[in-house]
């Protein structure tokens, strides 16, 4: 069994870790790594007996993952303080928000930026808020800032000068261009407020937000860990209303495959039609899994079609041949400059 399958089988059912071969734990190890679920799989696999130094490897990605909860529950404190005096939530989304909310999805979450969600309205004054706190804009660029401004479901990110922490500030959850628009209001509506100025996505817009960020806004890069957040999620508090509300938002499509593929890796508990894979299923599937046993990524031409698709669905065809057309010529000019 490779080592990618090896994994995900894993996370699915630990009791199998006594079946691995010794030298095959390197390879799965390192695929964990890539796919940012080490700190997942230290956690399902915690008090099995192991060989002793794959025991010393997950107890250090325990560590890390502690240490990145710490981290971005810190983060998340010093985000809100700084925008307190817009008197109102600031809503985290993604790995922030599972581990605010103690949720079982947060749990060996390796977690990046602190991405917040808050009325677009509200933006502005966010943006000042955060730069008198001590970030800084990190796209220089003015075509890249505009971009971002005009288009794109969030500011330009932002990147704390002193702690080196980025915080992406969303007025939504899919770029301006994309196909599918997502009720923000509705989404901020129904927040659920937690202590300290803070506040998280409602149960069923978490497995929303988690299903349009893998299908509908990406080349399924970390896939795996994306569908993990969804199979969490489910298996913690289920999925009553989930079809309607994916449905408000127009992402029923996205939603609908997530529910596929996440049953069909690891086991999630879904109605029966959502527990067949269709052929388009299967390559998202070899998409997600194409990782050799160093954790690097295999099969070009499907990565190639994967990134292809990512700018499609993010964009019109004629504003996505005018945007590449602009990069293309400004690292063209950078390359010569240099």
């Amino acid at each position: 069994m490779s080592a990618v399958r090896t994994l995900v089988a894993l996370l699915r059912d630990p009791e199998r870790a006594g079946a691995i071969d010794p030298a095959h734990w390197t390879e799965v190890l390192a695929v964990a790594r890539a796919e940012t679920l080490a700190g997942t799989l230290a956690y399902r696999l915690a008090g099995l007996a192991l060989p002793g130094g794959v025991v010393g490897a997950l107890a250090e990605a325990r560590i890390d993952a502690a240490e990145a909860r710490r981290t971005a529950l810190w983060e998340a404190n010093r985000v809100a303080l700084a925008l307190r005096p817009l008197e109102h939530p600031v809503i985290l989304l993604k790995g922030t928000a599972f581990v605010a909310a103690g949720l079982a999805a947060g749990q060996g979450r390796g977690i990046g930026d602190c991405d917040i969600l808050l009325p677009r309205p509200l933006l502005d004054h966010a943006e000042k808020l955060l730069v008198d706190a001590g970030w800084e804009w990190m796209k220089s660029d003015p075509y890249d800032d505009l971009y971002y401004r005009q288009w794109m479901h969030e500011l330009p990110p932002l990147v704390h000068g002193e702690r080196g922490r980025m915080v992406d500030v969303h007025h939504t959850i899919l770029p301006l261009t994309a196909r599918p628009t997502p009720d923000a209001q509705a989404l901020i509506d129904d927040a659920e407020v937690l202590d300290g100025g803070l506040a998280v996505l409602c149960h069923t817009d978490m497995i929303v937000h988690a299903a349009a960020h893998l299908l509908a806004d990406g080349e399924l890069a970390g896939g795996l860990r994306n569908l993990w957040d969804i199979h969490a999620l489910i298996e913690e508090k289920g999925m009553v209303g989930l079809e309607a509300r994916a449905a408000h938002h127009g992402l029923s499509s996205a939603v609908d495959r997530a529910l596929r593929l996440t049953h069909a890796l690891y086991g999630t508990t879904v109605p029966a039609r959502w527990q067949r894979l269709t052929m388009i299923d299967r390559l998202y599937r070899c998409r997600m899994m194409a990782r050799d046993g160093w954790g690097r990524e295999r099969y070009k031409a499907l990565r190639t079609v994967s990134y292809i698709r990512s700018h499609l669905i993010r964009m019109p065809l004629p504003m996505l041949i005018r945007h590449l057309w602009i990069k293309w010529r400004k690292a063209k000019a950078a390359s010569g400059s240099g």
